[in-house]
């Protein structure tokens, strides 16, 4: 299963920049916030939170600025 990391940074950085807490998000997916806080740290690397992962990135756009490296 490939990891999810660099989409579990880039949605961090999204919320941080946009003053999200992760409390709204996992509001917004209808998941609890310690569940939502351990598949953004990595705790949880189950399909459904691979799922989840992606899911955000989609919803939201998220894509890595060029150039950020």
């Amino acid at each position: 299963m490939p990891t999810t990391l660099n989409g579990r940074q880039l949605i961090s950085e999204y919320l941080n920049k946009h003053d999200i807490s992760t409390t709204s998000l996992a509001a917004a997916y209808g998941v609890g916030k310690v569940y939502m806080g351990q598949v953004l740290s990595g705790a949880r690397k189950s399909a459904a939170a691979n799922e989840l992962v992606l899911k955000i990135i989609e919803d939201y756009k998220i894509r890595p600025e060029i150039g950020a490296e």
